[in-house]
């Protein structure tokens, strides 16, 4: 049965969200004054940073896969420790660039082990001002893996109903370089270099012995209304001289930018993930507002002609539980009609709620009830166990607080106080 709120909102004609924002703004080319972090940057990327300092074109691309291997493959924090490059190529590259990663506003950690960090990036136009863009960014360690979970936009584009991050404003994307500082930063704060010792109670290593095993597009933002960042940064994450993860590790989740999807798996070759939590095009426009331009029919066919897919390659369909909403007997039967001929996985998501939110999580009961439906059709259908609630990490939840805290909580925050203490002095200035 549905939440009162809800229910008295669908009585009358739903006012429906418009389907995109539009960023605040774009960033620059360059960061404003100072010098630039080569971090996170492209073999591309690297090579263009050594012509500027008046390397050689010759020389370059093997100066470039030095840089690449000191930055991706050992986690280098300073020039000096570069011992195969000269001294005064080491000395051209401290006067004009840096390997600074982007600032940790704040840190929290789940009672489950989850951490969450606050990021502050580099300035990178005059609106930002001395205070970079802040985003969010989760890290989940389990016992045979551990998963980043990065953002892709500051806010997002699309205005999904359920989703926190939904409700705040597109600021901007982020560049290729931003999102791959994220997993960067991760393995600094975990010791997740080789050489470094890991911190306690970050999980089990998984492949390799890496703590980072598995990355997910699935914070901040929609991924495919960043697409060349995002196809950029996977094949920095992927590159098998550097950070080395497997294709297969990888997920780039969407509502459903149907135009992109298959550029996104020809260029990328990432898992793909479908954010798609209905089975009707009328309930999916009021859920997922992209619905309107992409309905349900045209997105399926973009995920059976998806790049590689497979019985051994399944697209996953994310599907949020909603108390009364989508989460009836034939809600499900209806889903694995629509999936009937796609391999597929359905990752049922219990509905994390958050401040203002008017849905609510379906009962355990009838969660379970829709999950045996769903495995009885054919089609594992995991019940996603929600992780670090208690911090406002777990999915749908990701929001950067500090867009809308007051100042005294802000403070707070940036003074390294936990989330109860942050929430507590912003209900105080209430």
């Amino acid at each position: 049965m549905a939440t009162a709120s809800f229910d008295n909102a669908r009585r009358e004609a739903p006012v429906l969200s418009p389907i995109e924002k539009t960023p605040d703004f774009r960033p620059e080319p360059a960061a404003l004054g100072g010098k630039t972090s080569l971090v996170g940057l492209t073999r591309t990327g690297l090579k263009d940073a050594l012509l500027a300092i008046g390397v050689s074109e010759r020389e370059a691309r093997m100066r470039g896969s030095q840089l690449w291997n000191w930055i991706y493959l050992r986690g280098a924090t300073d020039f000096a420790a570069m011992t195969n490059l000269g001294k005064s190529l080491k000395a051209g590259l401290a006067e004009r660039f840096t390997l600074d990663r982007p600032e940790v506003v704040s840190e929290q950690i789940s009672r489950d082990g989850t951490r969450k960090w606050l990021i502050r990036m580099a300035p990178t136009n005059v609106q930002e001002h001395n205070r970079g863009a802040e985003i969010e960014c989760v890290y989940i360690p389990g016992p045979d893996r551990g998963t980043l979970c990065v953002s892709s936009q500051v806010g997002c584009t699309l205005t999904c109903t359920f989703c926190h991050t939904g409700t705040q404003r597109l600021v901007r994307n982020l560049s290729a370089a931003e999102i791959v500082s994220q997993l960067i930063l991760a393995r600094d704060r975990l010791g997740d270099w080789p050489g470094l010792e890991p911190v306690r109670n970050a999980g089990s290593t998984g492949e390799a012995g890496r703590l980072v095993t598995n990355v997910v597009f699935m914070g901040m933002g929609e991924p495919l209304y960043n697409v060349d960042a995002v196809i950029d940064a996977v094949q920095v994450m992927t590159d098998q001289e550097g950070i080395g993860l497997s294709r297969r590790r990888i997920t780039v989740s969407t509502s459903g930018v149907v135009p992109q999807m298959t550029r996104l798996g020809d260029e990328s070759h990432a898992s793909l993930a479908i954010s798609l939590h209905a089975v009707r095009d009328e309930l999916r426009n009021e859920l997922v507002p992209l619905n309107r331009k992409y309905p349900i029919a045209q997105l399926l066919q973009a995920c059976r002609d998806y790049p590689g897919v497979s019985n051994a390659r399944r697209i996953t369909f994310e599907y949020v539980m909603l108390k009364g909403v989508n989460d009836s007997d034939d809600d499900a039967y209806e889903l694995v009609e629509l999936l009937r001929d796609i391999p597929a996985k359905i990752n049922l998501i219990p509905f994390n709620p958050w401040p203002g939110s008017v849905y609510a999580c379906s009962d355990w009961s009838r969660i379970e009830r829709f999950s045996q439906i769903v495995f009885d059709a054919g089609y594992a259908s995991p019940v996603r166990t929600p992780r670090g609630r208690d911090i406002l990490a777990a999915c749908g939840q990701l929001k950067s607080e500090t867009e809308k805290l007051r100042a005294r909580a802000r403070m707070m925050l940036e003074d390294g106080m936990g989330a109860e203490a942050v929430y507590a002095g912003a209900d105080a200035d209430d």
